[in-house]
């Protein structure tokens, strides 16, 4: 496999030496603003993965705390949902925010 990777190199190399022999000169690459959509996925993928494991740790105490106080049930279920509900928000308030910074 490393042989394929070598040879592969070489051939690139041999490529790029003979497009650019009669002595042109390479253009120059913008680098402004590269990874800027790569990161801005990045921090959105974890915003959302984070509210994904704080939502499911949410469900986890509630069902654990209904089962130990069923009388409470509908107190917890309301508790539950709007600390979700939260926990949601900041979450897509991170993924509207790492979007934003692309345009900049």
């Amino acid at each position: 496999m490393k042989n394929i990777t070598t040879l592969a190199l070489i051939a690139a190399a041999a490529a790029t030496a003979s497009v650019f022999a009669d002595g042109a000169v390479a253009p120059v690459a913008d680098f402004k603003g590269m990874g800027v959509g790569i990161g801005a996925g990045i921090v959105g993928g974890c915003a959302v993965l984070g509210a994904g494991i704080g939502i499911g740790k949410i469900g986890t105490s509630a069902n654990e705390s209904t089962a130990r106080q069923p009388e409470m049930g509908g107190r917890i279920f309301t508790n539950m949902i709007l600390t979700a509900a939260l926990v949601e928000g900041v979450a897509l308030f991170a993924v509207v925010v790492s979007l934003l910074g692309i345009n900049k």
